[in-house]
């Protein structure tokens, strides 16, 4: 039905056109939902936009962040801007909340659903970046907000997201069904809101996007140490030297005065 000519399309009554229409565009919308499933693939692919996505033997930095995972609960992707931190720390999250780990992972696994924050600087920044690569846009259905899926967690596993007070289309929490059945919670942090909003529950996985204070940080290890769980720091050390840059370099790398004793 969908190879038709433009000749038999035309001559087509309305009704069959609009089902084609409808088709169309649901395809499409499974395709935007899919970005998890093809990023790192075995060889470089195509995709139907016409867009390169990259074998993952050409992310060595990447499989390393991964793997180190399967051994270390805190990890540091250090890097320049552009070179896919974002997309590193947004994977590794969404293959935690889903439990969809592909065939080549070898980093940590957890065995069922878990409970993670992702985090960013301020509550704008958050919206714009962190969420936006997990969950997509803001979109409207009907009269009801949510979001498209379009992001690197899969579209059809998405739940319906609560929004925060006082901060416009920023996501506080939402549901992310896991391969289990059950379902994985997934919530949204910033900085900005200080120490305190990073006290109370445990947490399996959290991953700040850009550099958090080092109270926070504090506070990240705290909420992941009942569940042995992870902490995922993907940043550009804007800010030169801090206590949190300090705490991942190994002593060869430090500047004499900051060397451990």
């Amino acid at each position: 039905m969908l190879s038709l000519t433009p000749e038999a399309l035309r001559a087509l009554p309305r009704e069959r056109k609009e089902v084609i229409a409808a088709i169309l565009a649901e395809k499409q919308k499974r395709q935007s939902q899919r970005m998890f499933h093809t990023l790192f693939p075995d060889e470089d692919t195509i995709q139907p936009d016409g867009r390169i996505i990259h074998a993952r033997h050409k992310y060595a930095k990447h499989m390393e962040f991964f793997r180190a995972g399967a051994e270390y609960r805190e990890r540091c992707f250090l890097a320049a801007n552009r070179v896919g931190k974002t997309v590193a720390g947004g994977y590794e999250v969404s293959a935690h909340l889903t439990g969809l780990y592909p065939d080549w992972w070898e980093g940590r696994r957890f065995d069922g659903p878990i409970r993670a924050w992702a985090c960013g600087k301020t509550n704008e920044s958050t919206r714009d970046v962190v969420q936006k690569a997990l969950l997509g846009e803001i979109t409207f259905e009907g009269q009801r907000k949510t979001v498209t899926g379009t992001g690197l967690l899969p579209g059809r596993l998405i739940g319906l997201p609560s929004w925060k007070q006082g901060v416009q289309d920023l996501v506080d929490t939402i549901k992310v069904r896991h391969v289990s059945g059950k379902w994985s919670t997934l919530g949204f942090k910033s900085y900005q809101q200080g120490r305190g909003a990073f006290e109370g529950t445990a947490q399996h996985v959290i991953w700040p996007d850009e550099e958090c204070p080092i109270d926070v940080y504090g506070e990240c290890l705290t909420r992941t140490a009942t569940t042995n769980g992870l902490i995922l720091l993907t940043f550009t050390p804007l800010e030169g030297l801090t206590q949190t840059v300090l705490a991942f370099m190994p002593n060869e790398d430090r500047p004499a005065e900051f060397e451990r004793k």
